[in-house]
C-alpha cells in the first residue's frame, strides 16, 4: 500500500483525531517492543508531511460502528468520499454499507 501510495495510484488522507490515535497507538507496550519511540514519532512525522491532511468532520457518520471510538474515520470517509483500509473487525463489520476494506482486499482491488 505503500509503494502505491508513493507511486501516486492512491491517494493518503489524515485528519488531527487519526494522527493523535496513531500516535496513541504507536506507544502500546505490544508496539512499542517493536517499534523504539523514535522511530514511531518519525513515522507519523512522515505520515503527516506526505499525506493529504483534512479537517475532522463535524458531522455525525451515515452509520455507526460497535466501537464508538472508530466513528470519526467513518465520518471522515463519508466527508471526504474515502474508502477506509483497515483490519479493525468493528469496521470490516460494516463493509455492506460503507467502502471498508481490509489491506488485503484493498491491495487485490489495486491489482
Amino acid at each position: 500500500m505503500l509503494r502505491a501510495w508513493q507511486e501516486g495510484r492512491v491517494e493518503v488522507l489524515v485528519s488531527p483525531l487519526l494522527l493523535d490515535e496513531l500516535t496513541r497507538a504507536l506507544a502500546y507496550p505490544k508496539l512499542r517492543e517493536r517499534i523504539p519511540a523514535d522511530e514511531a514519532a518519525e513515522a507519523v512525522r512522515w505520515l503527516a508531511e506526505g499525506a493529504t491532511q483534512v479537517d475532522d468532520p463535524p458531522d455525525e457518520p451515515p452509520v455507526r460502528s460497535e466501537d464508538p471510538g472508530d466513528d470519526y474515520l467513518i465520518a471522515l470517509a463519508a466527508e471526504q468520499r474515502a474508502a477506509l483500509v483497515s483490519g479493525d473487525r468493528h469496521l470490516l463489520a460494516l463493509s455492506e454499507h460503507i467502502p471498508v476494506y481490509s489491506p488485503r482486499a484493498f491491495l487485490d482491488e489495486l491489482s
